[in-house]
């Protein structure tokens, strides 16, 4: 008799989605600084739980030099959830591209489950460095395309898969097993440069933005071609002075932090890092305005360097009619930041909802 596995827990009851019209994931806590791994495998169950709950297309999962594997994180996600997609942070300096399709594959077919790509060029210096990878921030995108062109093969084609690259060379591969077409991945890809959004246009991926204020978008007449994304953070509620209260509990001013963050852009060659710099030097963020007059787009956890993403923070309807802007101007995918608690997928679900009925059909 062959066993099965349990289920982790009782299914969601209601699992609607978080906006209407738009996929919607969340982001799992970050391993690196973590000294307590147990209690870190339970943060990452219970945020993967609450996301799916709350009806998230799926997780991202971050990776960089300092952190976790995020194929192991990936794994202990979809063994803690019933649908939820983990959204694996892939960086070709890591792994072959046979071997990344391979970890898809074989997720797929012991779980039959569905595993996201979020391709990344590599946006930290020093870690590239410290693996003697000196190619420069335009090249790495080109070799992020063929990475992707290789891998994709593997997947979506069950016949040989030959590739003569800048960057990769294969020859009559085959992929075993091979992936179920329902369950082939979700691919994202970072595309705040020029050369980034070239190539996640090239393989038919997400590009993925860190935006700027919503009113620097025009509204298109039409709705642009191909899915666009952003990562964005959060913090609502019916109230503007209790979600200006939570914000700052949450991301207070940190002089270490902002020293920290003024160092990271020295060895940084990310067009997004640079430019949210730029616009926290002119933003007008006065948080001591009064209520209805504060510019909901903040930049302070960034520049305390506690996340890398701008937050929306506000009452619903500010937080709303900013999200509008941004589901105006074609954005149909939406990354949210790390959350805080369950509670805020409730308020957070609120403003979208409410946005969504301010987008035209």
């Amino acid at each position: 008799m062959v066993e099965t596995l349990a289920a982790p827990r009782p299914a969601a009851s209601n699992p609607d989605v978080l906006c209407p019209g738009a996929k919607v994931y969340s982001t799992c806590p970050a391993s690196s600084g973590q000294k307590d791994y147990k209690r870190y495998k339970k943060s990452v169950i219970r945020t993967a739980q609450w996301s799916e709950d709350a009806g998230c297309e799926g997780m991202l999962i971050y990776t960089d030099n300092s952190m976790l594997d995020p194929w192991l994180i990936a794994q202990l996600v979809i063994e803690s959830t019933f649908h939820l997609s983990p959204l694996v942070a892939l960086q070709p300096v890591y792994m072959h591209p046979f071997s990344a399709a391979k970890m898809v594959s074989s997720l797929s077919a012991l779980y039959q489950r569905r595993v996201d790509l979020n391709l990344v060029a590599g946006g930290f210096r020093n870690d590239l460095i410290a693996l003697n990878d000196p190619t420069p921030h335009d090249a790495r995108y080109e070799r992020l395309a063929e990475y992707a062109k290789v891998m994709l093969d593997l997947l979506r084609h069950h016949s040989p898969v030959s590739f003569d690259g800048r960057f990769y060379q294969v020859r009559n591969l085959t992929l075993q097993p091979p992936i179920a077409q329902g369950l082939l991945p979700e691919v994202l890809m970072s595309g705040s440069s020029s050369a980034g959004l070239n190539s996640a246009r090239a393989i038919g991926a997400v590009p993925v933005q860190y935006p700027e204020p919503p009113e620097h978008y025009a509204k298109p007449e039409g709705r642009p071609l191909g899915s666009r994304g952003l990562r964005i953070g959060i913090i609502a509620r019916s109230d503007e002075e209790e979600a200006w209260r939570v914000a700052l509990d949450r991301f207070p001013e940190d002089r270490q932090g902002q020293i920290t963050h003024k160092l990271a852009l020295k060895v940084s060659d990310s067009v997004w890092h640079q430019r949210l710099a730029e616009l926290g030097e002119s933003a007008d963020n006065d948080i001591s305005a009064s209520a209805g007059s504060r510019n909901p787009y903040w930049l302070g956890p960034y520049e305390n360097y506690k996340t890398f993403c701008p937050y929306l923070v506000g009452n619903y309807e500010t937080v709303a009619h900013a999200l509008s802007g941004y589901l105006q101007a074609g954005y149909d995918t939406f990354i949210l930041d790390i959350p805080a608690l369950e509670e805020e997928f409730d308020h957070m679900r609120a403003a979208f909802q409410m946005a969504s009925r301010e987008v035209p059909a």
